[in-house]
């Protein structure tokens, strides 16, 4: 897979990035990125030389069968429409888009073109995720009833990217973090959401921006499972390393099934405590993305990428009609 990156706006991207110079089936072709600070830093702290004067020429590039795509969040869903109208697959760091009709747009592309668009959802790839999976789904726990998560993050005012608090460059803490536990939870339980029940999000840390909303928590149905999830910019600066980071718990008719990111075991509970350890799992999601588009199977895929963005887009869409700019409540 020859890939061009469009915009360093947000660190993740320098992940794939690094991923695509490993990979022994991707070529980086080139680089564009809008921002001539950005650009500076990029050459001169991670030795990355942007090659195209504007995306224009990036997307005219011929050698080019995909784009990774890395800029700020409100004007990803413009620039993945622009690949897909020149004939490319977009890889991207997630979001990839901020409102429903963006990603419309996209899903109709991709079909008319025959294109995969894909986000970087990594949280599939934990140690513990195929071990839950042949638990959850194999029904040794039975039914499962209710499912939470918790994906509190620092929100770093001072180091995270400035275009967070600009605007509507940023699109909304569910859409940024929350598609990471929808998307997992989808996985694991095979359920899609069904029902909004009720969503808040407000302005707590980010007294210097007070039209941000860095704390975000919601109530949803999919299918018979309750979920639950508080992806909130509030955790204290060591925030990465505590159980609270992507934490995810399922209730279950036979048992209690519970993990975390910073630990790789298995915790369950019937009428013990029972810990599994599960192996580390190496990937590659430029590797990956390169299998999909040669027809080969992954475990993440394009077409699950699109539903998790769209589920996601649901809950921060019910925020937005449940609550003022202000935080107070309509209803």
């Amino acid at each position: 897979m020859r890939i061009t990156f469009a915009g360093f706006r947000h660190p993740h991207i320098l992940s794939l990035y690094r991923d695509a110079q490993k990979a022994e089936n991707v070529e980086i072709v080139g680089c564009f990125e809008e921002d001539a600070d950005v650009r500076a830093s990029l050459a001169r702290d991670e030795g990355i030389v942007c090659t195209y004067p504007s995306y224009e020429s990036l997307l005219a590039d011929a050698r080019a069968e995909a784009v990774a795509v890395g800029d700020y969040y409100g004007v990803r869903g413009s620039q993945i429409t622009q690949a897909l109208r020149h004939g490319k697959h977009v890889l991207c760091d997630k979001p990839i888009c901020t409102r429903p009709e963006e990603l419309d747009e996209i899903e109709r592309l991709c079909s008319q073109n025959h294109l995969l668009v894909r986000c970087m959802l990594d949280l599939r790839y934990l140690p513990q995720v195929e071990t839950a999976r042949k638990m959850l789904r194999g029904g040794e726990l039975g039914a499962i009833h209710a499912v939470s998560f918790s994906g509190q993050h620092p929100l770093c005012e001072d180091t995270r990217p400035s275009w967070y608090f600009e605007g509507d460059r940023h699109g909304g803490t569910i859409n940024d973090l929350a598609i990471h536990g929808v998307d997992l939870v989808q996985f694991l339980t095979g359920g899609n959401l069904t029902q909004v029940n009720c969503v808040k999000t407000w302005n707590a840390f980010a007294k210097r921006a007070p039209h941000f909303h860095d704390c975000a928590q919601f109530m949803a149905q999919m299918g018979s499972i309750a979920l639950t999830g508080d992806v909130s910019y509030c955790a204290p600066a060591c925030g990465y390393d505590m159980p609270t980071y992507w934490e995810f718990r399922f209730w279950c008719e036979k048992g209690m099934l519970r993990f975390h990111y910073t630990d790789p075991r298995l915790f369950l509970y019937r009428d013990r405590e029972v810990i599994l350890d599960c192996p580390a799992r190496a990937f590659n999601m430029a590797a990956d993305f390169a299998d999909e588009i040669a027809g080969r199977a992954t475990m993440l895929g394009a077409e699950d990428c699109l539903i998790s963005t769209r589920q996601t887009l649901t809950l921060q869409c019910a925020a937005s009609s449940c609550f003022s700019p202000d935080g107070s409540s309509r209803r």
